[in-house]
């Protein structure tokens, strides 16, 4: 089989197939290509023996009227079509396949090719499956897979299934269009090992070694025995030193609750690399690696409107916050709602962590607001594009006065005690966090 990108005409109704489920496909049927050049042969060779009043000219055409002749009747007016994908969740660059059974075509060849939606690109046979074209005998129920790469982030069709059905001598050729189903592409997470971890963390149980003493792992120091305390802690070097019991004691180790704020508002810059792509494959990032030293994440999307989800653990937190970050933004009419963030979506003590471009007015209040608060933020800063326009002595001073007025919004938060980092999308998060991640980050009051 092979797989084939085209954009040729489908005469048959489109069809919708539940996906694992045989459907029944209507078949719309015609003249291929093929008896297409034969009947234009046979009428030339006829046309010209008349003209020309000469029988050998006519010759040519008998051997076309006898293929036109093996014209079949007994053709199926509809099929039956299952399609299914082999991953609904993926991350772009990925690629996965449209597994297609097709049965009731009897003798009849079988060719599948998919015609894809926007930011889908048919892959080669041997990335996900063998794809293409179907022939086996009566009936045939093989399951051929189509694959495909999804390119960027969404949540999308991937395309529609294009169904043709070809007689033994190609004469015929029956068609069909079947939608495909929707998959979730999440924005392909960047790099990031380290974190940021607060000074104060709440009376939780966790894997980040707190200032306060209690039964964790890591070593904080020596003390004197107090009755009641474990004999298997006592430091016996220590003892000998000093002449009395000294005991070991250790860091308590707490959980930490973060806030990813993703900001959808502006979407600026190259094609593949805007500040919509960097905020949501840096929000992504950290929501992994935060999750996985299982601390609790939550989420806020801010767009036109704000939505959020309460802090979580595990591996099913992960997949929420992934389809929040694909949720549609809501209705733009109204932003006079988001400038305070609700006090169900920022847990007491939370580390609140803010990819943006810095773009929108509101959003900077809202940062603003969230320091008065006492909340501890830091600031991803994904601004990699200047506003376009001429080569002119008056476009480059509008830049100028443009670059001004994004420093001085930088230096108030700065003045409020927000640190901003700034991150280009290709160098890896631990870089541009590393002067917070070496050492624990002081929590504001």
């Amino acid at each position: 089989m092979t797989t084939a990108m085209t954009t040729g005409h489908t005469e048959a109704r489109a069809a919708v197939v539940t996906p694992g489920q045989p459907h029944p496909v209507e078949l719309s049927w015609g003249p291929s290509r093929h008896a297409r050049r034969l009947v234009t042969l046979a009428l030339a060779g006829l046309a010209i023996a008349v003209l020309t009043r000469r029988a050998e000219f006519a010759a040519p055409a008998a051997p076309a009227l006898l293929l036109l002749a093996a014209w079949r009747q007994d053709r199926p007016r509809s099929i039956l079509v299952s399609a299914t994908l082999t991953a609904r969740r993926m991350i772009e660059g990925e690629y996965a396949a449209v597994r297609v059974t097709v049965s009731g075509y009897g003798d009849l060849a079988v060719e599948l090719r998919i015609d894809p939606a926007r930011a889908i690109t048919p892959g080669p046979a041997g990335a996900a499956g063998q794809g293409g074209r179907q022939d086996d005998g009566p009936d045939g129920d093989g399951r051929p897979d189509l694959p495909f790469l999804a390119n960027h982030w969404g949540r999308r069709q991937v395309g529609v299934l294009q169904i043709t059905l070809q007689d033994r001598w190609g004469i015929s050729e029956g068609r069909a269009a079947v939608p495909l189903p929707r998959i979730d592409c999440y924005p392909l997470p960047a790099h990031q090992r380290s974190r940021v971890v607060l000074s104060r963390l709440p009376s939780r149980l966790g894997e980040h070694a707190a200032r306060v003493p209690g039964d964790g792992s890591e070593f904080a120091g020596v003390r004197g025995f107090i009755p009641g305390d474990r004999q298997r802690r006592i430091n016996w070097p220590a003892t000998t030193r000093r002449g009395s019991l000294q005991l070991n004691t250790f860091a308590a180790e707490r959980v930490q609750n973060v806030v990813v704020l993703a900001d959808g508002t502006a979407d600026v810059g190259s094609p593949g690399a805007t500040t919509s792509d960097l905020v949501h494959r840096g929000a992504a990032a950290t929501v992994r690696a935060y999750l996985a030293a299982r601390d609790r994440v939550g989420f806020i999307a801010y767009r036109s409107q704000a939505s959020w989800i309460t802090p979580g653990t595990g591996q099913r937190q992960f997949h929420r916050i992934m389809d929040a970050m694909l949720a549609e933004p809501g209705n733009s009419g109204d932003r006079s709602g988001i400038s305070r963030l609700p006090r169900a979506a920022l847990p007491p003590g939370a580390l609140i962590i803010v990819f943006s471009p810095l773009l929108d007015g509101r959003l900077v209040e809202t940062l603003r607001d969230l320091r008065g608060r006492g909340f501890t933020l830091l600031i991803v800063d994904v601004l990699n594009a200047d506003p376009g326009g001429g080569q002119d002595r008056f476009a480059e001073l509008a830049r100028r006065i443009w670059r001004m007025e994004q420093d001085a919004i930088r230096f108030s938060l700065r003045e409020l005690g927000i640190p901003i980092v700034h991150w280009d999308g290709e160098q890896s998060l631990d870089e541009p966090l590393a002067p917070y991640t070496r050492r624990v980050m002081v929590s504001h009051r």
